[in-house]
């Protein structure tokens, strides 16, 4: 059996350079902190931070603002079903991304056109806890790729293989001091 690296997703909500030091060039870094005013001199920091390190760079649920800043692109959060983004002009590396928990959720998304959807919680225990068995079953409601989100560590690693996903995310697997 192959041992592929996945792409892989870290949501952080604040600048964290030891944390960030230890990630790999292929993990994209999503700036998601709905509890604070954006902080612009920030997010430049951050951007600027992952250029050097090799990271793209995504914006939560601020779309205007990732286009402004020139990100890589910007993250849909779930309860987000505005579509006005739809009549922005995108540069082609510009890259959305969205989240959802149902079959509803994952319509929404196609039609704001997100390029991946987040589909949560796999492992974790929450309201959206969802499964191996009912992460597979939904993912085959749309052709759009999909990433698993929720719980996922070291413990539980190898059983994303059984759901032949190509991405992950995660805030506290990627906290841990070693990593697959």
């Amino acid at each position: 059996m192959h041992n592929k690296i996945l792409n892989r997703y870290y949501f952080i909500n604040k600048f964290d350079q030891s944390h960030l030091d230890k990630q790999l060039k292929e993990t994209i870094i999503i700036f998601r902190n709905y509890d604070e005013t954006i902080d612009e001199s920030l997010i430049l920091k951050l951007k600027n931070y992952c250029k050097k390190n090799g990271n793209k760079f995504f914006l939560s649920n601020n779309i205007k603002l990732a286009i402004k800043l020139d990100l890589d692109g910007a993250y849909i959060p779930s309860f987000n079903k505005d579509k006005r983004h739809l009549s922005y002009s995108f540069k082609k590396k510009f890259t959305l991304l969205g989240s959802a928990h149902n079959i509803y959720e994952i319509k929404t998304k196609e039609s704001q056109k997100v390029k991946a959807i987040f589909l949560s919680s796999l492992f974790k225990k929450n309201k959206n806890f969802l499964g191996l068995y009912r992460f597979k079953l939904l993912s085959f409601y749309s052709k759009k790729p999909f990433v698993a989100l929720g719980g996922i560590s070291n413990n539980n690693f190898k059983k994303l293989s059984l759901i032949n996903c190509q991405f992950f995310a995660g805030i506290s697997f990627f906290e841990q001091k070693k990593g697959p």
